[in-house]
């Protein structure tokens, strides 16, 4: 974690402003032998945080390692600020494996987030892992219909995003809205997923590796693993 960690909503949208544009939404990853899954619980009433990492073969899916790490909860609860709430123990999560994922698959937003920095972006880019946000919610955006079909997707449009959010690789429009994701079906007849890119890939390349990531239920195996070992 950074040495400094912001404890208000306006120095959290500080730092998401000013980190923004270091983002890379395109393909910088290598090859990828291992994925990793992230997810946050909470206990005693949620002031304490369990932070679960799982790191999966790919593409096997196979469980390679596994570690959780429990932090006291000092960010609340902001829609939009998940991120300041959830890396630092995360990161000590992270810290236990002996081994660091190639990818990392968050259960949250990457670029589709009205600042364009979700908690895919943020955690990827301190890490400077590749990474990807799996949502099984909207944030912001809109998009049409998903057809019904496993592997079916439709954009996940956003207004353009101000200079300052600019990201290279970003920026693709599509009458006049910006694509800042995609909406996903994982599985045929059932609820998609919106996926976004989080740092150091593109959108095509996030959502084969959800895909593939995804091989039986709505929810990657990585998001599942992980959601398991972050609640029991």
């Amino acid at each position: 974690m950074p040495l400094t960690w912001p404890t208000t909503v306006a120095e959290a949208r500080q730092i998401q402003e000013s980190l923004r544009a270091q983002v890379i939404a395109d393909d910088k990853l290598g090859q990828v032998k291992t994925v990793a899954g992230v997810d946050v619980g909470f206990e005693k009433g949620g002031t304490v945080m369990r932070a679960a990492v799982v790191v999966l073969d790919f593409p096997s899916l196979e469980r390679r390692a596994q570690a959780i790490a429990r932090q006291r909860t000092r960010f609340p609860y902001v829609p939009g600020y998940l991120s300041f709430r959830e890396i630092p123990a995360v990161l000590a999560a992270l810290k236990k494996l002996h081994m660091q994922p190639d990818l990392l698959l968050c259960d949250g937003q990457g670029l589709a987030h009205p600042r364009r920095f979700g908690l895919a972006c943020h955690l990827g880019l301190i890490t400077n892992i590749p990474s990807i946000g799996v949502a099984k919610s909207r944030l912001t955006g809109t998009h049409g219909a998903v057809p019904r079909s496993k592997g079916e997707w439709v954009p996940l449009l956003g207004h353009p995003a101000p200079a300052a959010f600019l990201t290279k690789g970003a920026g693709e429009l599509e009458d006049g809205m910006e694509i800042i994701g995609a909406v996903l079906r994982t599985r045929p007849g059932v609820k998609p997923v919106y996926v976004s890119i989080g740092h150091r890939i593109g959108l095509a390349t996030a959502i084969e590796y959800v895909l593939r990531c995804t091989p039986c239920y709505r929810l990657p195996e990585t998001t599942r693993q992980a959601h398991h070992l972050a609640s029991h």
